[in-house]
Parts: C-alpha cells; structure tokens; sequence
C-alpha cells in the first residue's frame, strides 16, 4: 500500500491519526503533496514505518528546516517530483497540473484544493487526497493506493 496526503497545515492530531493509519495498513510508502508547513509537524512523519517523499506547498515557509528533518525519514523537494516505486512512476505536484500529462507516468498526486479526487486519463491515475488538516472543509482525508490494482480509497479520518 502507498498512502497519500496533502494539505496538514500543522494539524499535529490529523498528521497523527494519518500516522496511525498508514502504519496499521503497512504502506510501503507515504506521499505527501505538500503544504506540511512547519518542521514540528514534519516531524511527525518521521513515526511511520516507511519513507516519505514530498514536495513543498504554497505555504511551506520554513523550507530549510523541513529539508533538515525530512532527510532523517525521507525527502522533500520543489515541485515537480518524479520518481519510481514499486514499477510505478509518479509525477508529485503541489498544484493541479491542468492541461499536462507527463509523459512515462503513471500516477498523478497533486493537492493544495483540499478537495479529495480521483480521476483516470487513459493510462493516468491522478489523485488529490483532500485535506488531512480538515480545517477547509470540515473533514479530515487521506488516501491509499493499491499499487498493483492502482485502487484508490478516499479514507476520511475521524476527529
């Protein structure tokens, strides 16, 4: 499983719940598409039991203090990021990538609309996780990606 998260906005008891999840299912992966905003909320991703790859958002401003506490558990960069796992190739934008299908890749994950979305284009999944801080629209949401299906689950988080 590879899960998938966006938007935390320092939100420590969604960043937490989000923790939870994505260990208890065994993710082998965390995405997250940025906006994670400062370096003690990172720091919570450094509980999962498995790396991270992510990229900064709009409001991302300590940028150097993140890159310092994700390189114990992961990496975060500009955006675009593309990169492989498990025979997928992912293209990691912080913002909707409208109008452009990169070419060679599979999987799409895009946030900063806080709106939770799945959609496919041919041969292109793209995913929007929602907002994991839930401070937008109310709801808390996650996503898990089956990597070999490439099954998608919207997973709202309880508050």
């Amino acid at each position: 499983m590879i899960g998938i998260m966006s938007d935390s906005h320092d939100n420590l008891p969604a960043i937490k719940k989000a923790v939870e999840l994505f260990n208890q299912v065994g993710c082998s992966l965390v995405i997250h598409a940025g906006d994670v905003v400062a370096p003690f909320a990172g720091r919570e991703l450094g509980n999962l039991k498995c790396p991270v790859k992510a990229v900064f958002g709009n409001c991302d401003g300590e940028k150097d203090g993140l890159l310092k506490v994700f390189e114990k558990f992961g990496q975060i960069t500009r955006a675009p990021f593309k990169f492989s796992h498990q025979n997928l190739q992912f293209w990691l934008s912080h913002y909707p990538v409208e109008n452009q299908k990169p070419a060679g890749v599979d999987v799409l994950v895009f946030g900063h609309t806080h709106r939770a979305q799945v959609n496919r284009d041919n041969n292109l999944l793209i995913v929007n996780p929602g907002e994991n801080c839930g401070w937008v629209n109310g709801i808390s949401t996650i996503a898990i990606l089956e990597p070999t299906t490439l099954k998608v689950d919207i997973i709202t988080l309880e508050s």
